[in-house]
This record gives C-alpha cells, sequence and structure tokens, in this order.
C-alpha cells in the first residue's frame, strides 16, 4: 500500500466523503474522534458505514474512539462489516493497547474476516511516551506510528507544544524523535504530526520546499491543516521538489469555519507505508478535513 498523502474528513459530513476522495489524496480518514461531537457519534458511524459500504475510489482509514473513553467497541462494531482498509487509534499506548483493540475487532467482526491494519497516535499520554519501544511486538498489526503535539501538552497543562517560530519545545522534540526510533525499531513507516496553521498559505509554501526530512531519518515532512486546495498544492510543491523519493501526508481540515476550542483550525499530517519507507525510512506527515 502507497499512500503518498492522507486526507482527514469528519465522519457526520458524509456529503464531504466523495470531495475529499477525489482530492487527489492517495487515501482519506474518516474520522470518528475528536471532530465529531458526542451527540453526533451515531450519525457519523452510519455515515461513515454507509460510505464503506460503497465503491471506494481510495484507500480509507476510519478513525476511532480511544479506548479508555469506552466507544471505540460501538466505532468498532459500526464499520467492521464495510471493511474499512485500516484503523487510526487515537491516545494508543504501546503493543498492549494493539491488542486490546484486536480483541475489540475480533469479537465484533466476522470469525474468518482478517483483522484491518492499525495506525496508532502514539505520543497523546504521558504514559504512551514510556511504551513507544514495545510496539516492535505487534510489527506485524501496524500500517505505521505517528505522533501527537496537540494532546500531550494539554494532558500536562502545558500551553503549547511550539516555539514562537513553530519550531516544536524540547519536551515535544523528544516525543517526535522516540517515535521516529521506535517506528524504525518495529520496521514500519513513521508519520509525523501536524502543521496547524490553516490559513498561512505563505507558511505551507515555505513547509513544502524544505529539504527531504529522511535526511534526519524521516519518512517526509510533517503534516500541515489546511483546504482541499491547500492540499493540491501541498503535493504539487512535494513532488515539484522530491520525485521518486517524495514520502507523503496526512492531512485533516477543519469541520467547520469559526467552531470554538482547540480543532477549530483542523490538523494535518502525512504518511507513507510499506516498501517505501523500507528504502527511505523516516517520518511522514498529515493533512486537513475537507
Amino acid at each position: 500500500m502507497r499512500l503518498r498523502s492522507l486526507l482527514f474528513v469528519p465522519g457526520d459530513r458524509p456529503e464531504r466523503f466523495a470531495k475529499a476522495a477525489a482530492s487527489g489524496a492517495d487515501a482519506i480518514i474518516l474520522d470518528l474522534e475528536d471532530s465529531v461531537s458526542l451527540a453526533n457519534k451515531d450519525t457519523a458511524r452510519h455515515a461513515v458505514a454507509e460510505y464503506l459500504a460503497g465503491t471506494r475510489e481510495v484507500v480509507t482509514l476510519v478513525r476511532v474512539n480511544p479506548l479508555d473513553g469506552h466507544m471505540t467497541a460501538a466505532d468498532v462494531a459500526a464499520i467492521i462489516g464495510a471493511r474499512p482498509d485500516a484503523i487510526m487509534l487515537p491516545k494508543a499506548e504501546g503493543a498492549a493497547s494493539i491488542a486490546q483493540l484486536d480483541l475489540i475487532l475480533r469479537s465484533e467482526g466476522a470469525a474468518d474476516a482478517s483483522l484491518p491494519a492499525i495506525l496508532p497516535i502514539a505520543t497523546e499520554t504521558p504514559s504512551a511516551i514510556f511504551t513507544l519501544g514495545s510496539y516492535r511486538e505487534a510489527k506485524d498489526r501496524l500500517l505505521g506510528l505517528t505522533w501527537g503535539a496537540e494532546d500531550l501538552p494539554a494532558a500536562i497543562g502545558a500551553a503549547t507544544s511550539r516555539n514562537p517560530d513553530g519550531s516544536y519545545t524540547s519536551p515535544y522534540e523528544v516525543a517526535r524523535s522516540l517515535t521516529l526510533f521506535a517506528a524504525h525499531g518495529a520496521g514500519v513507516a513513521a508519520i509525523d504530526t501536524v502543521f496547524p496553521t490553516i490559513k498561512d498559505e505563505a507558511g505551507l509554501a515555505a513547509y513544502a520546499a524544505r529539504a527531504p526530512r529522511r535526511l534526519h531519518g524521516y519518512d517526509g515532512d510533517p503534516p500541515f491543516a489546511g483546504r482541499a486546495d491547500q492540499h493540491r498544492l501541498y503535493a504539487r510543491r512535494r513532488r515539484g521538489r522530491a520525485g521518486a523519493g517524495d514520502r507523503g501526508r496526512l492531512c485533516r481540515q477543519p469541520r467547520r469555519r469559526g467552531v470554538a476550542g482547540r480543532r477549530q483550525d483542523g490538523r494535518c499530517a502525512a504518511s507513507e507505508a510499506g516498501a517505501a519507507f523500507a528504502v527511505a525510512g523516516g517520518l511522514s506527515p498529515f493533512f486537513p478535513f475537507v
């Protein structure tokens, strides 16, 4: 599975699914977690299951709710019969979380069904940092390994994970580096976190023009947040400078304009899995919601 870019879509906005699939991304991620309010969870599950049951134009992942929130089983029960290509697991805490999700997948799926691959977000809790090395025990179940720079500071009461120039402060550089080494240790794709400033197209262009992150062991540059048209701009910039060695992105777009709270601006990241990762190694990023 060659994934150069992935685009997040809120699960309760089915009118956006086709737009996301036609955006040029190699895969889309239908989100049941942060972009969907508690009141809309069931609506989102139904919409995602209906989409998965139809003809898909691109590889389709589903981000379920965290295991500690008691909603994961309901998410899986709603969508597993339609066979998503992979599951993204937020707030994962090592191989034990992969095993726990596998139990849910087996209990809710058909007895003879193969299990979808899992893409854990591996650094969203303080405890998760100390479990990164365990992912090698579950490497055969992983699509890749990614990290988060937004939930982790919130979990420890920090105001931000970034310096004024956009670079990460030292605790989050540690988390990013450990994710990189954990992915290499497990032999899976390393996927960077997001470029969060959705309206900063100049910053996005500069970001896309930077030297390949694989020089530092990463699959590609970190993800950004923005619109589908920014995703296309980003992809063009990446193709223009990196050629065949380019690495992909995963993206999310804001759920709607003007929504208060942390998710107002959306997030983005990109990834590349499988053989291409084995060739160059490194961390890749995510893209925005459509």
